[in-house]
């Protein structure tokens, strides 16, 4: 959940990878926080989460009769994809992966159908030396695939529609008064 409030393997670093959405909380840079996905949770995450209102929809509360979750935000949103939420089936090239997450479809229906104004959005934790058949030739004698890196950029694509159509809905309303 990246609510840490330190690096938990270098307890000297707050600005880790481990930590970010604790940092931007504590700094007050973001008026709500949902996260999807999540697996794991450690007493301190917990706590982190209720410190902040943290809405969070994780993996034990997540069925195919609730997916995706009805989401909607007010305001400009920045959306962050943490490739780890994925099941390692679909995104082996992770620094972090757990078993039990969700697929690619559905990392992609949510995308294309929370309601907001997207005006930013990242995608991280690809890890290309982890991915399936990203260095050398496969088992099969095939060019490398690079499984998690095309995932990366369908995300990517996806995230990026979003922000075009925010872009042009606002131009529209914009001309038009």
């Amino acid at each position: 959940s990246d609510l840490y409030e330190y690096d938990i393997l270098n307890q000297n670093n707050r600005y880790s990878h481990a930590s970010p959405f604790a940092r931007i909380l504590e700094e007050g840079l973001c008026s709500r926080l949902v996260q999807v996905g999540v697996r794991t949770h450690t007493q301190h995450t917990r706590a982190q989460a209720a410190a902040y209102a943290v809405e969070t929809h994780d993996m034990r509360s997540i069925s195919s009769s609730s997916w995706p979750p009805k989401l909607s935000f007010d305001g400009p949103v920045y959306v962050t994809v943490d490739l780890d939420v994925l099941d390692p089936a679909f995104a082996p090239g992770v620094s972090h992966f757990e078993p039990g997450g969700l697929s690619t479809r559905d990392v992609l229906s949510l995308v294309q159908t929370f309601a907001g104004d997207v005006i930013a959005s990242d995608v991280v934790e690809l890890n290309p030396s982890r991915d399936v058949g990203s260095y050398g030739m496969s088992i099969s004698g095939e060019a490398p695939s690079g499984v998690t890196a095309m995932v990366a950029a369908k995300i990517t694509k996806e995230l990026l529609a979003r922000m075009l159509e925010s872009a042009e809905a606002a131009t529209s309303s914009s001309t038009s008064t």
